[in-house]
């Protein structure tokens, strides 16, 4: 079988941690290859979910300057930024290090600046924690954190995976560079009617005039809570008629676009290029997607839905009970949130406080040689 084994889960289960920090360089060099052997070893380290971890992976949003000085003393670490800055063509350590902040923010940066950030992260778990690492049973990740998740899966390499972020976020900026645009941050009250508020918002929006307006939820981030994306005069409507729509609290998010709504579609052509011409194998673990919340079932769905991910609402809150439905008395796995901020863990003590009492969040700053930071 040709299926590719992530280093990370080969590493784990071969013992070492300089067998892991070859497997890694390997990874890196995009000629890690799964033989018979090797998958089975992969396999033999899978647990019943009890007994398991679940990682998540942070999306855009969650970046801040310095994240990553934690994890440069970490075997392979300071390989990864060197093959970032090979295929991003900038240096995305000194970025993420020193910014300045509003580079860093702009989505071209941010995307590849998490998603590397997060993969260092796991690189940290794995060093002081290999247990959880090899016992890791199934992994989602927020947005852009998808790709994360998936290279560590093993359905994708390390830079094949970073060149289609990098596609990925430059399309995306230039598409929210084409419209006044961004997003919107709602707590709801039960009473709360999102399809109505938006229709309302769209109707205004034709009124002044704007052709084609989108105002919609783009995000379901817990039980009351989601993000609206759309033209700003919608959004901007929204805000001043809260209280008519029972929204108890709004924010602009500090986005410069519309993120998972149609005004992304030009972004979708050239995401859908890069990943025909790269090669994706099943997960080694169940990994779970943002458009529908259910497990990756093969390359081809892979493909498919990352494409569809860009002009589709993050449904995280369906895939948090997808990910940790079980039956009564059953016990949770453990959490961990792997990279910058605590976004996820926040929102998984809403959708389901049993699950969050488990989580533990492995931080991409300095610390005193712990993993996590509860």
């Amino acid at each position: 079988m040709g299926a590719r084994a992530v280093a990370w889960r080969l590493g784990g289960s071969a013992g070492g941690g300089g067998e892991r920090g070859a497997a890694l360089s390997a990874l890196l060099q995009s000629s890690v290859r799964g033989e018979e052997a090797g998958e089975e070893a992969v396999r033999a380290t899978r647990r019943p979910p009890r007994e398991g971890s679940v990682l998540l992976f942070p999306g855009q949003g969650s970046q801040f300057v310095g994240m990553g000085r934690g994890l440069l003393r970490y075997p392979g670490v300071r390989d990864m930024y060197r093959v970032a800055e090979a295929v991003l063509g900038y240096d995305l350590l000194g970025l993420c290090l020193r910014g300045p902040r509003e580079e860093l923010d702009r989505t071209r940066h941010c995307q590849p600046a998490v998603f590397v950030a997060s993969l260092a992260a796991v690189e940290k778990l794995n060093r002081l924690q290999p247990k959880v690492v090899e016992s890791c049973v199934a992994a989602a990740g927020f947005s852009v954190g998808e790709f994360a998740a998936l290279v560590f899966a093993g359905a994708l390499g390390f830079p094949e995976a970073l060149y289609a972020v990098k596609v990925r976020a430059e399309a995306m900026q230039k598409a929210s560079e084409a419209v006044p645009s961004g997003m919107l941050s709602v707590i709801g009250r039960r009473e709360a009617n999102y399809k109505f508020a938006c229709l309302e918002a769209r109707r205004h929006c034709e009124l002044l005039g704007i052709e084609n307006p989108v105002c919609e939820v783009s995000n379901y981030l817990f039980p009351d809570s989601r993000v609206i994306a759309g033209h700003l005069e919608a959004l901007k409507f929204l805000q001043e008629n809260a209280r008519k729509y029972y929204f108890a609290h709004t924010k602009m998010l500090p986005v410069s676009g519309a993120f998972h709504t149609r005004l992304m579609e030009s972004a979708v052509e050239p995401l859908a290029e890069v990943l025909k011409s790269i090669e994706i194998q099943k997960p080694l673990l169940c990994v779970y997607s943002n458009v529908d919340g259910k497990k990756y079932m093969h390359s081809k769905h892979i493909k498919k839905l990352l494409v569809k991910q860009v002009v589709s609402p993050v449904m995280w809150e369906q895939t948090m009970h997808s990910v940790y439905e079980r039956k009564q008395g059953t016990e949770f796995p453990y959490t961990y949130e792997v990279g910058p901020g605590k976004q996820l863990g926040t929102i998984l003590k809403s959708c389901n406080l049993k699950a969050w009492k488990q989580y533990t969040h492995v931080d991409a700053l300095e610390d005193d040689e712990e993993a996590a930071e509860t």
